[in-house]
C-alpha cells in the first residue's frame, strides 16, 4: 500500500461558471480613471477557501482517473478500480491525500508517474499514517491503531497512571439530562467527547459510551463529565462486522424511534445490520471479492429472529416502519441468514 499527496489541490480546479473576486492587497491599476477599489478579477482557477473548491478538485482528479481506465465505485465514490484481467489496481481518496494498492506494480508506478504529470504530488512511499491512524504491518496483515493519540489524550486529561477497567463505562452509570450543576467550562466536555469520537475508528469498545456521553453535548454537567439514559425511553443500536476473523465494521447509535418492546427495538437493529451487510457485499464485489457463501447473522432476541423469518402480518408488528421488513426480502432470497446467540453478560 503506497499513499500520496496532493500539493495544493484546490488550485487545479476548474470554473464552469462565471466568478469574480476583488483584486488584492498591492494590485494597483494602470488607469487613472479606474481606481483599483472599482476593478474586480475574474477567476481562471478554482482557489482555497470557495465553496466549490473541493468539488471542482474531485471532477479534475476524477476526470484524470478516467481517462486512465479507472472507473469510480458506485457504493463509495471516494473508491476507484481498475482491473486488466488478473491485474487489480485500487485507489482511495480524501480530499488531498491518495491511498494506491493491487498487485500490478508497475500499473502503480505508471499511475504515480501520470499523477505527478497533471498534478504535482508529493511520494510518501509505503502507506504508514493516514488521518491520524497508524498503520503497523505483520506477518498476519496490517494494524490499524492510535496509539500515539491515546497517549497525549492520556496525558493531557492526566490519566496516565489510571488503572484499566474491563468496560468504559460503569453498568450501573445512569446519567440524566438535569441533574446536578452544569459545567463552567461545556468546551472542555465537548473537546473531550470529539476526541473520544475519533478514537472509535479504531477502538470500537468505546462506541457505546461515547454515544451516551454525546447526548449532553449541549448543556453538560458535573456527572456527564465523570461518566442508559432515563430521560430519553430509547433503544441503542449496537452491532459489529466481522471478516475473515476481523473486526471491520461496529456501530453505536441511539434509535431515532421510540421502541414498544424489545423485540421491536432488536428487529430495529436487525434491519441496519443487513442494510450495512448488503453495502459490504458490494463493495467487496468492487474489490473482486464477490461474496459466494451465506453471510450469518446473529441476535440475542429469538422474538425479533422469529418476526424476520415468517412474513404473516402480525398486531404487534403493524406499526413497524415499512422499509424495516426488507429483511424479510434478504432473507428469503438467501444472501443473509439469521441464528440465535447468547451474550456474556461482564462481571
Amino acid at each position: 500500500m503506497f499513499q500520496l499527496d496532493i500539493n495544493n489541490a484546490f488550485l487545479y480546479g476548474d470554473f464552469d461558471e462565471e466568478m469574480y473576486m476583488k483584486l488584492p492587497h498591492g494590485l494597483v491599476s494602470s488607469s487613472a480613471s479606474l481606481p483599483s477599489s472599482s476593478l474586480v478579477g475574474k477567476l481562471q482557477k478554482s482557489l482555497y477557501r470557495l465553496r466549490q473548491a473541493s468539488r471542482q478538485w474531485y471532477a479534475k482528479l476524477s476526470h484524470a482517473l478516467c481517462s486512465r481506465g479507472y472507473s469510480h465505485s458506485l457504493n463509495d465514490y471516494s473508491f476507484s478500480v481498475k482491473k486488466c484481467g488478473s491485474s487489480i489496481v485500487l485507489i482511495v481518496v480524501y480530499v488531498d491525500g491518495i491511498i494506491l494498492t493491487g498487485n500490478d506494480l508497475d500499473e502503480i508506478s505508471s499511475l504515480k508517474a501520470f499523477l505527478d504529470s497533471q498534478f504535482k504530488i508529493k511520494d510518501l512511499g509505503v502507506l504508514n499514517y493516514f488521518l491520524g491512524i497508524k498503520v503497523s504491518y505483520s506477518f498476519y496483515g496490517l494494524l490499524l491503531h492510535q496509539k500515539k493519540f491515546i497517549r497525549d489524550l492520556l496525558h493531557a486529561y492526566d490519566c496516565e497512571l489510571v488503572s484499566p477497567v474491563v468496560s468504559p463505562l460503569d453498568l450501573s452509570t445512569k446519567l440524566k439530562a438535569d441533574y446536578s450543576d452544569l459545567l463552567p467550562s461545556p468546551e472542555s466536555y465537548r473537546s473531550l467527547v470529539g476526541k473520544l469520537n475519533f478514537l472509535t475508528h479504531t477502538r470500537p469498545d468505546l462506541c457505546f459510551a461515547v454515544q451516551h456521553l454525546s447526548q449532553f453535548l449541549q448543556t453538560p454537567r458535573f456527572p456527564h463529565m465523570r461518566a442508559d439514559c432515563p430521560d430519553i425511553r430509547k433503544s441503542v443500536t449496537g452491532f459489529c462486522i466481522f471478516l475473515g476473523g476481523c473486526l471491520v465494521g461496529w456501530k453505536a447509535k441511539k434509535q431515532p424511534v421510540v421502541s414498544l418492546s424489545s423485540t421491536e427495538a432488536e428487529y430495529h437493529v436487525i434491519s441496519k445490520v443487513v442494510a450495512e451487510l448488503s453495502w459490504v457485499a458490494r463493495l467487496l464485489s468492487d474489490f473482486g471479492i464477490p461474496t459466494t457463501t451465506v453471510i450469518p447473522v446473529f441476535c440475542d432476541n429469538q422474538a425479533a429472529i422469529h418476526i424476520a423469518k415468517n412474513p404473516v402480518f402480525h398486531e404487534r408488528t403493524k406499526h413497524i416502519e415499512v422499509d424495516c421488513h426488507f429483511i424479510r426480502t434478504k432473507f428469503t432470497e438467501g444472501p443473509i441468514s439469521l441464528h440465535h446467540f447468547h451474550i456474556c453478560t461482564i462481571g
